[in-house]
């Protein structure tokens, strides 16, 4: 992330930074289950792509707030129950990082080098796309005969559409005698535009569903119980890549490209290999300019690394390859009135702003709020209710304002004053000295503070608990249903009494699935359980490393009590985690240190059967099993951040600062001051090519 944009974030607190990510990552659930799983969007890719962009900033700012349920952490949405069958994927099918400017391209290729350990000036060779905007397929030749098709859903697991895929003339049924035996070829389904209008003349003519735009048809067509109806459609296929394969095809991704076709498959149209942001910009632009005149939609450019060995050392960080992203074309703008500013109280108190707009058509999507993130923004755009603005659907979950017009500002206009009551409970709002935030001080007495809570509590990177949405968490708050965690595990012995089939919109099989799963959930793993109690700037990359610090559920609690003295090994040993600062560290155990927290973890963990211990993925029988390990210096021969990927790949645990606790400090050329102290407290210095053997032996 360039570091223009870092410090952009880091205006703000990493309270309100989590506050944003938990907006976010709700939001986005949302749309991925209507995009993925409902086929009925409710924003436009470019309105989708823009929480993408905030993540990024968010997270790269703050790494420690990183979220499994964000973008950065998930892919589309798990199927939901539709008739199809649910079939899991030989290779996951993630997704992609987002550039929005060259800046953001100039970065991607930086961070590439980075972690490769290549000099600024050395030539990567990248192979660039058209991202075309359908809907995400693999298929699966086994002896070369098409045996299965399915949809991307979560990136793990998707639903089985094979009938409906043979329907497509452009899918082969056979490859050629000389493809590997078992292969995965990714691709991208999609209807022309010529084609979607005479759909929707037909649709009309008929009486049918009359679609939104191709992309939305794309997935509505494909994904027909009565393939029948899926073959009356017009879809077609791109394709780009490859999953499974039981032998090499080629050793590039432009080879790769090359064989498909070979093979009789649509690829697509209008690739170019790049070296260099400018030549990556000059490939960016002609295809911008071309968009309007291509028969298909298409949403930006893809840029892969085009040599697979490198792809290989590269890998993946949480949803998204190293070697790939998706150059996004521009949001679009336009202007509207804000009739009101009103105030949301999130789950940690923060009192957050929102433009309520005359609704205005923005790119296809009607948008009637806007987010105005804190009352500086507000002061430093000077917004005022009854202003003229200019919205961009780009930047946030839901649009931004971008300017206001002040030439068509009313002459009884007032400036906006925050308030320092909190709306919800009448607490006072207060806002420290420095932070940018203004919180309620009303904690768990506060509404909107608790029921927020409950919906993170309930979350799907949380405890997902299937149909137990933000409605319904909202709606047994309200009746004093559900009030704190615990209740949730009670409402199976509660439902008779409580006589929820009597409520609006429930029966005695929407009772009887809801109480079926959360007798599923009685058992959880140890970094969702952390995540799911909403510590603040806990999220789940930090969760992770908690979980995998502590091992058990107990041995953190007793710890955490313990690190409250700060003199304490306890203290050192929780500092000592990788991203866990003073801050966040403040944070946990404050949570531990707070009487009523701790009266509902108590109560929350006497409800459930087990909080699982974390089970290492680790390599627990290399060397370095269980050290703590520190790199310093520059390294030679791998990048910082592979070399850290490797050793947690072999069970270390890596810290950012050297302790008494630490087991081997590596150093690299120029190493300072931890190597100074490693001396003083007489831990093992390694060189590079010392560690290089450890890890070998």
């Amino acid at each position: 992330m360039p570091e223009k944009t870092i410090s952009q974030t880091r205006d703000i607190t990493a309270e309100e930074a989590a506050e944003k990510i938990a907006h976010l990552s709700a939001e986005i659930k949302k749309h991925n289950i209507l995009y993925h799983a409902e086929d009925a969007p409710e924003i436009s890719d470019a309105e989708f792509d823009a929480l993408f962009k905030k993540l990024q900033e968010l997270e790269a700012a703050f790494p420690e707030l990183i979220k499994e349920d964000s973008p950065t952490q998930s892919v589309g949405a798990v199927p939901e129950d539709s008739g199809f069958t649910k079939v899991k994927h030989l290779v996951p099918m993630l997704s992609l990082s987002n550039a929005f400017s060259e800046e953001d391209v100039t970065d991607f290729l930086a961070r590439i080098r980075r972690f490769l350990n290549m000099p600024e000036a050395a030539e990567i060779e990248i192979f660039a796309e058209p991202k075309i905007d359908g809907l995400s397929c693999s298929l699966l030749y086994e002896g070369s005969v098409l045996t299965r098709a399915a949809t991307r859903g979560d990136g793990e697991t998707g639903e089985d559409i094979t009938k409906n895929v043979r329907t497509l003339k452009d899918v082969p049924l056979h490859l050629p005698a000389d493809a590997p035996e078992r292969i995965e070829i990714r691709g991208e389904i999609y209807m022309r535009k010529d084609d979607f209008l005479k759909l929707n003349e037909t649709q009309a003519a008929t009486g049918g569903k009359i679609f939104a735009n191709p992309r939305n048809a794309a997935p509505g067509s494909l994904r027909q119980l009565d393939a029948s109806v899926t073959a009356a459609r017009p879809l077609k296929i791109f394709v780009y890549a490859l999953g499974e394969t039981s032998i090499p095809v080629s050793d590039t991704q432009s080879g790769i490209h090359a064989r498909l076709k070979d093979w009789g498959f649509p690829v697509t149209e209008n690739t170019a290999l790049c070296r260099g942001t400018k030549e990556m910009m000059r490939y960016y632009n002609e295809i911008q300019a071309a968009r309007g005149e291509l028969p298909y939609d298409i949403d930006g450019i893809v840029y892969k690394v085009d040599d697979l060995a490198l792809q290989q050392r590269l890998g993946f960080v949480s949803r998204a390859p190293r070697w790939a992203t998706a150059h996004k074309f521009p949001a679009e703008q336009a202007e509207t009135v804000l009739e009101d500013i009103v105030i949301q109280v999130g789950r940690t108190g923060t009192l957050t702003p929102v433009a309520k707009l005359a609704p205005v058509n923005v790119g296809g999507v009607i948008v009637s709020r806007a987010t105005l993130h804190n009352e500086d923004e507000i002061a430093r755009k000077d917004i005022r209710a009854g202003d003229h603005v200019v919205i961009q659907r780009a930047g946030d979950v839901i649009p931004q304002v971008v300017r206001v017009d002040t030439a068509k500002r009313r002459a009884d206009s007032v400036p906006f004053a925050m308030p320092e009551i909190c709306p919800e409970c009448h607490s006072p709002a207060l806002r420290k000295e420095g932070e940018v935030a203004r919180r309620c001080t009303g904690g768990l007495a506060c509404p909107a503070q608790a029921v927020e809570r409950l919906k993170h509590f309930v979350s799907k990177s949380a405890f997902d608990i299937d149909g137990l949405g933000s409605k319904i968490v909202e709606e047994f708050y309200r009746d004093g249903i559900v009030e704190k965690p615990g209740d949730i595990f009670r409402l199976p012995k509660r439902a008779d009494a409580l006589k929820l089939e009597t409520r609006e919109g429930w029966g005695a099989l929407s009772v009887k699935n809801l109480m079926a799963a959360i007798g599923k959930k009685q058992r959880i793993p140890l970094d969702r359980f952390i995540y799911a109690l909403g510590i603040r700037q806990v999220g789940q990359a930090t969760a992770k490393r908690l979980a995998a610090s502590y091992g058990s559920f107990e041995n953190w609690a007793d710890s955490m009590k313990a690190a409250q003295d700060k003199e304490s090994d306890a203290y050192a040993n929780l500092l000592n985690i990788e991203d866990i600062g003073a801050a966040v560290a403040e944070d946990i155990l404050m949570f531990f240190a707070d009487a009523q927290q701790q009266e509902i973890l108590e109560d929350l963990v006497a409800q459930l059967d087990k909080i699982e211990d974390h089970v290492s993925t680790a390599d627990m029988s290399s060397p370095v099993a269980g050290k703590t390990v520190v790199f310093t210096g520059k390294l030679e021969t791998m990048g910082r951040s592979e070399a850290k990927a490797k050793a947690e790949s072999l069970g270390a645990r890596v810290s950012g600062s050297v302790s008494a606790k630490t087991d081997f400090v590596i150093c690299g050329a120029d190493a300072g001051s931890k190597r100074k102290k490693a001396e003083d407290l007489g831990v093992t210095i390694l060189s590079e090519e010392e560690w290089a053997e450890l890890i070998a032996g």
